[in-house]
């Protein structure tokens, strides 16, 4: 019996030994990508904890003492974060509405073009603002929209679109969709490329048009790359874009552009008061992965596909 058992274990050390070196270069390519989720954010998890203490920089996490939830109630209490929250949820909500489908579309009128060299042409222009910092778009936008020598000085107005509370968030959505559309195409073309073209050729000897070809065929061909990016973009429900408003918004709209994020840097981190951002946070984390798993629920129970 110890014989047996010695040469199961041998015989599956042999095989793990060679599944390494079969594949210790795919090893070694991951390997970045694993070290930089390990250090970044696997790692930061333990400063949490913060959110929970009476942070000093002087004493540290270990020595700063217990607060409980004394941050949570602080941070509830406050009217400014029920401000953020709501612009937080609705800025998303409408990116998420407006921008989800927008690549989805691009890419299905991409892959509708004949001609390979206006198709190249098209994807690089939509790709490129992709690659633009919000550092640059937000002095391009400021630029453009100046009631002094933009565009609107041309019709006479004298007020910017970015001063105007009503306005600033339809600012934020379409700015959003025109610099991320082109890339957010690749993956769904990517997908498109792998459909067999044997059912576009049965469909064309049915007599289906190509709008019946993409609806029937493209698609649900494509469903599940649908699914599984909005599973994904609904987890980040509470991220609504940092940088985009950081560079954009000013006191005037405060009251519609704050979000989590920069509340969270300006109370908590300018200010010196790291266990409340902490505890900011902690509950966006909280409130994505609720989301995330209520999204999966949602999708596995209406077309039985999910992540997990």
């Amino acid at each position: 019996m110890y014989s047996q058992t010695a040469k199961l274990t041998t015989t599956k050390s042999k095989k793990n030994r060679s599944k390494w070196q079969y594949y210790k270069y795919y090893y070694l390519l991951i390997a970045p990508g694993l070290l930089y989720f390990a250090l970044f954010h696997y790692v930061p998890m333990a400063g949490l904890v913060i959110a929970f203490k009476d942070f000093k920089l002087s004493q540290g996490i270990l020595g700063s003492e217990w607060a409980g939830l004394k941050w949570f109630n602080l941070l509830f209490a406050a009217p400014d974060f029920w401000v953020a929250l709501r612009n937080t949820i609705l800025i998303s909500f409408y990116k998420l509405i407006f921008g989800f489908p927008a690549p989805v579309i691009l890419a299905l009128l991409l892959n509708e073009v004949i001609n390979p060299l206006f198709k190249r042409v098209v994807q690089t222009v939509i790709y490129f603002p992709h690659f633009i910092s919000w550092v640059v778009l937000g002095g391009l936008m400021f630029t453009i929209l100046s009631p002094d020598s933009g565009i609107f000085a041309i019709f006479g107005s004298k007020s910017s679109p970015l001063m105007e509370p009503d306005q600033f968030r339809s600012l934020l959505i379409w700015s959003e969709i025109w610099k991320e559309v082109g890339w957010g195409t690749v993956i769904y073309l990517a997908a498109i490329t792998g459909i067999n073209p044997e059912l576009y050729e049965a469909s064309k000897i049915d007599g289906a048009s190509r709008f019946k070809q993409v609806l029937y065929i493209t698609l649900p061909s494509i469903s599940g790359t649908i699914i599984l990016l909005m599973i994904l973009k609904t987890g980040h429900l509470l991220n609504a874009g940092f940088d985009q408003v950081f560079i954009l918004y000013h006191p005037l709209v405060y009251n519609v552009a704050d979000i989590l994020d920069t509340y969270v840097y300006r109370v908590g981190l300018t200010l010196g008061r790291f266990s409340i951002a902490a505890a900011a946070g902690l509950f966006k984390s909280v409130v994505g992965l609720l989301m995330l798993l209520f999204t999966n629920w949602l999708a596995r129970r209406i077309t039985g596909q999910g992540l997990w």
